[in-house]
């Protein structure tokens, strides 16, 4: 690959050199350490401006700058007080250093680099905690954000570069970015590591001992930046809840966040079995932005985002029970949806939804949201079925925290599934809104396959709602608790819910806590305890306090957007106080720190230079032969051909004999027809047919058509006295098939 050059689109020159990203991961927290090499090979000082992208949930916990020998180490201020002591200090003649986050999302952040002399050279060391997402595979997984496209500003939003507004972003095709990026990381656990993937590629994993709880692994040479780089670990045993109990700061005041101990406590719910819920709403929002034609990965049998959607609304449609109501709803600069209102799920209302959803292309213009989502919240809930809104879109959106503020105000009235399709989907978006409309958020880059993801969250919004969830703390006589997460609003089989607090006092003898979470499940009262060590883990630094604070953080931001207009300042002058004291940043802080040196001023007019973030969006701007894969694909592959066999299922759950399916099979349709036993009906025939091929070859794929099996088992079982001969029917179908799946197997 050619590499175009060390210059903006205004052929500035680019005073960023490298990216050096250290993880360390323990269990399922991450402490990330990145350093960031600037050179001005210019003729006069400059001011280097870099807007990039970080996880929409991590706890920035430290800045600093070396030039030279001369160490400077940042501390968190409020921001425009921050803002300030940075002006005067460029305009002094000194060296300054800000990082704050972007007003508008928290994943976006701006680093300014002032008054770097000519020759100068100077290293920027940023670090952050966070935690790593439970995967539908039960993989964890860690992403660096390395991909920032463009976001869209909707009509009338607040916005605009400089104090108060967004920050402004500067972006290239991946293909030209002028500094390189090298990642490794070191995994630990109490259990065995079992594997590590990447969709980047890796060098192979080393083992530190004959255990295999610690491992290393590092980016191969030369990452194109053509995606964010996203890691998963694999534990042996990793559901298993869990304490940590972290000892507070020796230098901090007692009584204080930093001063007392902080826990995090990992719980994964164990259900009593429940049957799945036969009704609910089901909305489908799907983004038609411009941007939703670009390619999910960089083959040339790569879909693209609005393909791969598409097919992914096929299996959800088909999967969705008897008996419940949906709609289906578009997106771009304005919205459309296929029914005036929700209705009932019927073969003739899902043959209607498809016909329009294979029509469905990425040409609606820009990425606004926020607006169906409202026309969303307007209509009444139907009686007796529950809704669930399942979002997908690339998250290309400006307006972040309003979108994440209006899920939160109906969360009351449904849940909320999001799914965020290709690289640079902004994490604050996807997570924000799954974690407010108490759902699930899923990630889908490069080669994943949506259907399997998406499917996960389905069985979720299927599951009951879990209602009247408490916690509560049993702790010893001495010692008090303070909750730093917000109250838990959903719960789900096999999901996480991690929780965090401060506790206070000390205790003489006992050494042991207890937490119970209690609620009910389809009208039964159940609980699930933890109980835990009071003695601090060692080796864990600060970790849980940050990870605890930038939670008590995010809840008071958003308790003081929903306060605004109204008397909220002390709300926000709490979060000042929270990010002061724990040195985690927030969107009312930021990091500052100045390089006094020796006194004397630097000479020379101060040239600003924006440092270019990699993103995948077209660019007309840039021609370039090696950005090939920026451009929207020509045309697509061909569909897959277990999707073609779903998309001949009925809505009932059945299949009739027709050449699709005979396509599918292998087979003529005369071929299918002849075996059928006489005493079977011919729709019988062809789901029995159906199933054993599902199940005969296509069982890696399981997780994606099991919920639509069920449904044809279902069926199947309805017809009492149509289906005498079950076993020879099986018999047939193998024979016919070549295959050898056992009548049990399939469910009958």
């Amino acid at each position: 690959m050619v590499c175009c050059g060390l210059l903006t689109a205004k052929k500035e020159p680019v005073p960023l050199k490298s990216i050096e990203v250290e993880v360390e991961v323990k269990d399922h927290v991450a402490t990330v350490t990145s350093t960031l090499q600037y050179e001005n090979k210019e003729k006069n000082p400059i001011e280097a401006v870099f807007v990039f992208p970080l996880p929409g949930d991590a706890a920035v916990c430290h800045f600093s700058a070396k030039v030279g020998q001369t160490e400077v180490v940042g501390k968190v201020q409020e921001k425009q007080k921050a803002r300030e002591e940075y002006d005067d200090a460029l305009s002094s003649g000194q060296q300054a250093f800000l990082l704050e986050e972007s007003e508008q999302s928290p994943d976006i952040f701006s680093l300014s680099v002032g008054s770097l002399p000519p020759g100068e050279s100077a290293s920027i060391r940023l670090e952050y905690v966070t935690e790593l997402a439970v995967q539908a595979d039960d993989g964890l997984r860690f992403c660096l954000p390395a991909v920032l496209n463009p976001r869209y500003q909707p009509q009338g939003s607040e916005g605009g570069s400089g104090s108060g507004g967004s920050a402004q972003i500067v972006s290239v095709p991946a293909c030209l970015v002028p500094y390189s990026l090298s990642f490794s990381a070191r995994v630990s656990s109490p259990r065995p590591v079992s594997k590590v993937e990447s969709n980047c590629s890796l060098d192979p994993v080393q083992y530190l001992n004959a255990e295999h709880t610690q491992a290393t692994v590092r980016l191969a040479a030369r990452h194109k930046f053509d995606r964010d780089v996203e890691m998963l670990v694999y534990y042996q045993d990793s559901h298993q809840p869990t304490a940590v109990v972290e000892a507070g700061q020796t230098s901090a005041q007692p009584g204080s966040l930093m001063g007392d101990l902080a826990v995090m406590l990992s719980l994964y719910p164990d259900f009593p079995p429940v049957s799945v819920a036969s009704c609910g709403e089901f909305l489908f929002l799907m983004d038609r932005s411009g941007s939703m034609d670009f390619s999910m990965g960089s083959g040339k049998q790569a879909q693209s985002r609005i393909g791969s959607a598409r097919d992914t609304l096929l299996l959800l449609l088909k999967s969705l029970p008897m008996g419940c109501y949906f709609n289906v709803y578009s997106f771009g600069s304005s919205y459309e949806h296929i029914f005036p209102k929700s209705v009932e799920y019927s073969q003739k209302n899902m043959e209607e939804a498809l016909k329009q959803v294979e029509k469905m292309n990425a040409n609606m213009g820009g990425t606004e949201i926020l607006q169906p989502l409202k026309h969303i919240y307007s209509q009444p809930c139907i009686p007796s079925q529950p809704r669930q809104l399942f979002i997908f879109t690339d998250g290309e959106v400006d307006n972040t925290k309003q979108v994440v503020d209006l899920v939160k105000e109906n969360s009351g009235s449904h849940r909320c599934f999001s799914f965020g399709i290709g690289e640079g989907a902004s994490s604050a978006l996807i997570s924000g809104v799954a974690k407010e409309g108490g759902g699930d958020a899923q990630f889908i880059t490069g080669t994943d396959r949506m259907q399997l993801k998406v499917m996960q969250s389905l069985r979720f919004s299927l599951q009951p709602a879990v209602v009247d969830i408490s916690v509560t703390w049993d702790l010893p006589k001495g010692i008090s608790v303070t909750p730093l997460s917000p109250p838990i609003t959903s719960l789900f089989q096999g999901q996480r819910s991690l929780l965090y607090a401060q506790l206070t006092g000390e205790s003489s003898g006992v050494t042991e806590g207890c937490v119970t979470v209690k609620y009910s499940l389809a009208g039964q009262p159940s609980q699930n305890q933890l109980h835990f060590s009071l003695k601090p883990t060692e080796d864990s630094g600060l970790t849980v306090h940050r990870l605890g604070a930038r939670t008590l953080i995010r809840s008071l931001e958003m308790k003081e957007r929903e306060l605004r207009g109204q008397s909220n300042e002390g709300v926000k002058e709490k979060v000042v106080e929270v990010s002061v004291q724990s040195g985690v940043s927030s969107s009312f802080t930021a990091f500052i720190a100045v390089n006094k040196g020796s006194g004397e001023a630097i000479q020379g007019p101060l040239l600003r230079r924006h440092v270019p973030a990699p993103n995948t969006d077209e660019d007309e701007e840039y021609e370039d032969e090696d950005c090939v894969d920026a451009a929207p694909l020509p045309s697509q592959p061909p569909r897959d051909p277990m999707l073609q066999l779903i998309s001949v299922q009925r809505a009932s759950g059945s299949w009739v004999l027709e050449p699709t399916l005979a396509t599918v099979l292998g087979k003529t349709s005369e071929e299918v027809a002849k075996p059928k036993p006489a005493s079977v009906n011919q729709e019988v025939w062809a789901t029995i047919l159906a199933l054993i091929w599902l199940h005969g070859f296509k069982m890696e794929a399981q997780m994606e058509w099991q919920l639509l099996a069920m449904k044809a088992v279902s069926w199947l079982q309805a017809q009492k006295g149509k289906t005498p001969c079950l076993t020879e029917c099986v018999e047939a179908g193998n024979a016919l098939l070549g295959s050898k799946v056992l009548k049990d197997a399939l469910g009958l």
